[in-house]
């Protein structure tokens, strides 16, 4: 039988075995210290305080007994009470006591033995327990200092058992959610049908154990998450714990990582032991990356914290036992850069890769996070996931959010389509800017998004037009946006040239028009020489330079591998490449002009049509196409 957890969390300890508060303390010494001043100071209550000038005509008259030299200060006792009036009645006064002017008097002493006054005299010094609290306040107040720090710093830097401040600095920083924190199940994460059916082979075993060791399983010790941000990576971490209903500790990776070597390692150490102690658990880290990258790359060496890091790791997962029920899930949006040892058999030895949802589980996906907003009768999630092609789980959940957001603004009690296509198109061109342009740069903006919508209406493998704007948004003046019908995952040659096509197809409309273009094509520009040097260098899709792939234009991740890459291709092969680069964009760019230069008529009226109403949709669009047709 499997190992079953309790769900009851352990009880906090009593109010005797729990520390006072950091002020009691200092209430306790406060009343400490009164308390021994007083008793070694027990103040002049009975005694009559006289000026000093009066105290010397008593002793001149004999009416003093003894006195007694206290500092600054001379008490002593009457030959006969003196009665003074106080509050109504009379109080009679035995002693005495005045205090000396700061001025020497050097008759006094004379006066005092003429009159045969006894004279009596106390040591300068404190008493021995006034030293002590005095010297002992210094220290008292260092070490009350500390211990308040300590306690402060208690919560940044301690482990999962409790703290010992300072002395938790090593200690896990990983959360620990328990069987009951977790709800979260396969049910609430949409999509990932693929990677949620490679997990429930884990939860099976965490949640039985036993039945896989009869037959001589063993199950996967690291899981590794892959996939773009906001896929869904850590949100299948939580669900596999809440469907296993085992402890869950979560940390990133760079969580382990101090300025003191050594640290991330023992974090490391303390976490594993940790979750072995309450096997069956899992242990998720996220952003793995951070502290999993290849060693020995860079300029700083090999022997430095985030190394020693990613060997505590590597050995922790060495050291599992294999009846111990502890799986390691991790997540990354790199596995490229990750280290070799740490992705082979016997560590993280199954990888899952979690891509962006397809139509279908965009509309699941929108369906969970639009439970609890009010939507209208017209608001179509289907139509809304058709248009939201390339999104992410995250990006979907935001879209709702947005919608609600902006249904709040305007004061409306549901959300309706026309509020769905807005929370889109902010998140997607950006919000709306109030910029005043004058009518001549209108004019350029029109017939550049005019050249845009046209290419991508006449272009036989382009994707679908869904609308033009010539209203400034985010950092554009204007924007053409395509919808692709489908997802693409493996994209042809004449599709990509008619997508540079599209590109430059506002440029080659202000030089037809205008007879020069503009700076607004920049961003063109970037998109199709980028995606013309993939054509090149990655995909063979030029026939001067053939079937071969260069590393020409992959991002390196670190410098020290940058620095030390050995080119693989020649000067004059690199020459050819620029040459097959700017060719296919010039020849693309020819293409279009020619294209444009035909449909001149329609180039005009769409301009026009965008100047008037400054938006377009796609069945606009569409009919003012039809009514230039040749």
């Amino acid at each position: 039988m499997a190992n079953k957890q309790t769900n009851s969390k352990p009880e906090s300890p009593s109010s005797w075995q729990s520390p006072l508060p950091w002020w009691r303390y200092i209430a306790w010494f406060i009343v400490l210290f009164l308390f021994s001043w007083l008793w070694l100071n027990p103040g002049d209550n009975g005694s009559l305080a006289l000026p000093y000038s009066e105290f010397k005509s008593e002793v001149a008259g004999d009416h003093i007994v003894w006195v007694k030299f206290q500092g600054d200060r001379i008490s002593g006792e009457f030959q006969q009470p003196r009665t003074k009036p106080t509050a109504g009645s009379e109080t009679a006064f035995k002693r005495f006591i005045t205090t000396i002017p700061p001025v020497q008097d050097p008759e006094l002493i004379a006066l005092l033995e003429r009159h045969e006054v006894e004279i009596r005299a106390e040591s300068g010094e404190a008493h021995w327990l006034a030293k002590s609290l005095i010297a002992a306040l210094p220290w008292l107040f260092i070490i009350g200092l500390f211990w308040y720090a300590t306690s402060r710093m208690k919560k940044g830097l301690g482990g999962i058992g409790g703290g010992n401040g300072l002395f938790d600095f090593g200690k896990s920083r990983a959360k620990r959610f328990r069987q009951s924190d977790s709800e979260l199940t396969f049910d609430q994460v949409a999509g990932l049908e693929n990677a949620k059916r490679d997990m429930l082979e884990i939860v099976g075993y965490l949640k039985d154990p036993q039945r896989y060791r009869k037959l001589g399983a063993k199950i996967p010790r690291g899981i590794l998450l892959m996939g773009p941000p906001g896929t869904g990576k850590t949100l299948l971490a939580k669900a596999v714990a809440g469907e296993a209903k085992v402890p869950f500790f979560s940390i990133s990776g760079s969580e382990f990582i101090e300025m003191f070597v050594g640290v991330g390692a023992s974090r490391v150490r303390d976490m594993f032991k940790s979750a072995r102690k309450e096997a069956p658990a899992i242990i998720f880290i996220d952003e793995i990356d951070s502290v999993g990258r290849a060693r020995g790359t860079g300029l700083g060496g090999g022997h430095d914290e985030r190394e020693q890091t990613l060997n505590q790791i590597l050995g922790e997962m060495d050291g599992f036992d294999p009846h111990e029920a502890v799986v390691v899930l991790a997540a990354t949006n790199r596995p490229d850069v990750l280290d070799a040892a740490l992705m082979r058999p016997g560590r993280f030895d199954r990888k899952i890769t979690l891509d962006l949802p397809d139509k279908k589980a965009r509309r699941a996906i929108l369906g969970i996070h639009s439970a609890n907003v009010p939507l209208s009768s017209d608001a179509d999630l289907d139509r809304i996931a058709a248009l939201t092609v390339g999104f992410s789980g995250a990006d979907l959940e935001n879209l709702v959010n947005e919608a609600a957001l902006l249904c709040a603004r305007e004061n409306l009690d549901a959300v309706d389509m026309k509020i769905l296509l807005s929370a889109r198109d902010k998140i997607v061109l950006g919000g709306k800017r109030e910029l005043i342009i004058s009518e001549e740069e209108k004019a350029l903006v029109a017939y550049h998004e005019a050249g845009h919508a046209l290419m991508a209406s006449q272009l036989p493998t382009a994707d679908p037009l869904d609308k033009v704007s010539i209203i400034p948004r985010g950092r554009a003046l204007g924007v053409t946006e395509q919808i692709p019908e489908e997802e693409h995952y493996n994209l042809r040659q004449s599709y990509l040239r008619d997508r540079i096509g599209v590109m430059l197809g506002g440029r080659a409309a202000e030089q037809l028009v205008f007879g020069e273009v503009s700076s607004g094509a920049e961003d063109d520009l970037k998109q199709a020489t980028r995606l013309a040097r993939h054509m090149v260098t990655h995909w063979g899709m030029s026939e001067k330079i053939g079937p071969v792939a260069f590393r020409r234009g992959e991002e390196h991740i670190f410098l020290g591998r940058e620095m030390t890459q050995q080119r693989d291709f020649s000067e004059n092969t690199a020459q050819i490449i620029d040459d097959e680069i700017c060719s296919l964009l010039k020849g693309v760019e020819q293409e279009v002009a020619d294209l444009l230069e035909k449909n001149r008529d329609r180039l005009e009226a769409l301009a026009q049509t965008l100047l008037q109403k400054e938006t377009l949709e796609a069945g606009e669009i569409q009919s003012i196409l039809n009514q230039h047709n040749e």
